[in-house]
């Protein structure tokens, strides 16, 4: 029979953490009294943690199922391979830093069952960095004023999923994405809870500065043209400004005369609108090369093996012997 829930866990560098996962992740689900499946996708790891994560589906193939990709592809494919390979009726995401703790996962299935399809989290208190925190709140505020998409804190992976909306995400084929917004636009009812945050188990944190930055990029130029059309609306605006000073250098000269003054102001304000122009340049080069990843048509992951428990084969019964033809018996 499948299973009810679906528990996805991208996997990257965590061999320090893993046996804590663990003990923690199994005792959890085990008590929530459902058929359950758990799929680990390595992506692409360079520790020990394929060979951990191999153990453990050895030690529980019931409900352990293994995606091993043949190299880094980043946490949000990890999330669409695992995804595609569900078969629960609710599927939920979970860090395998142990920041979100397993124990809270009943909470979300519990919203599920109440007719939401899509349950986002929020993080009580964060354990993060100071700057990582603030930084988040105001990419949050600037991504809803430009996406529209409501959520409170994008940065928690602790999410559920109807089935309904995984099979929706199961047919998009962008290449850079962002699934929880993703998830939040094919929603019919979507809402979010309080869960508790706790500090990693074991490691450090995978994302950089850099890939922060990237991430948001993928979420704003993914899902509005808002930043186009605002820079569109700058554009005309210093156009129609510098031509104002034009004109007005223009009448000075033939009123006043040739003069050397303000020429740093000058400076100033063609160093200004020459960084406008390279930000504008950088801006439509984001969305050209969303475009160029997608018409490449390559493949967004490469899974090289999956880990799995192969169902029973039907005993077929044995064939009843045919009774004997009269015909041939008169014969």
């Amino acid at each position: 029979m499948n299973p009810e829930l679906s528990i996805v866990i991208p996997v990257y560098n965590e061999e320090a953490g893993l046996a804590k996962l663990f003990e923690r992740l199994y005792p959890a689900l085990d008590a929530l009294g459902m058929r359950y499946e758990i799929l680990f996708v390595n992506d692409g790891s360079r520790d020990r943690s394929p060979e951990i994560l191999a153990d453990q589906f050895r030690a529980r193939p019931d409900v352990t199922r293994v995606v091993l990709f043949n190299g880094n592809y980043g946490q949000h494919m990890a999330i669409l391979a695992g995804f595609e390979a569900t078969r629960g009726d609710i599927v939920v995401t979970l860090d395998a830093d142990l920041q979100n703790p397993p124990e809270e996962i009943g909470k979300l299935i519990v919203k599920i069952r109440e007719g939401y399809d899509y349950v986002g989290s929020v993080r009580r208190e964060r354990q993060d960095s100071a700057w990582r925190t603030h930084a988040s709140k105001i990419m949050n505020r600037f991504r809803e004023r430009v996406t529209h998409i409501k959520m409170t804190d994008q940065g928690n992976m602790l999410r559920a999923y109807g089935r309904n909306v995984i099979d929706l995400i199961n047919q998009c084929s962008e290449v850079n994405t962002f699934i929880p917004a993703l998830a939040y636009t094919f929603s019919r009812n979507p809402t979010e809870i309080m869960v508790e945050h706790e500090e990693r188990a074991a490691g450090e944190s995978k994302y950089s500065f850099y890939s922060l930055v990237r991430l948001n990029f993928d979420l704003i130029t993914g899902f509005s043209l808002v930043p186009l059309q605002w820079f569109s609306m700058l554009g005309i605006g210093l156009s129609f400004l510098s031509a104002m000073l034009f004109l007005l250098l223009m009448v000075r000269r033939f009123i006043v005369g040739a003069e050397v003054q303000g020429v740093f102001t000058l400076f100033a304000i063609t160093f200004f609108l020459m960084g406008v122009i390279l930000f504008g340049i950088g801006l439509v080069g984001e969305y050209v090369g969303r475009i160029y990843s997608q018409v490449r048509g390559r493949p967004r992951y490469v899974v090289q093996t999956v880990l799995q428990q192969m169902p029973e084969p039907a005993v077929r019964p044995a064939a009843l012997p045919h009774a004997a033809d009269p015909a041939a018996r008169r014969h």
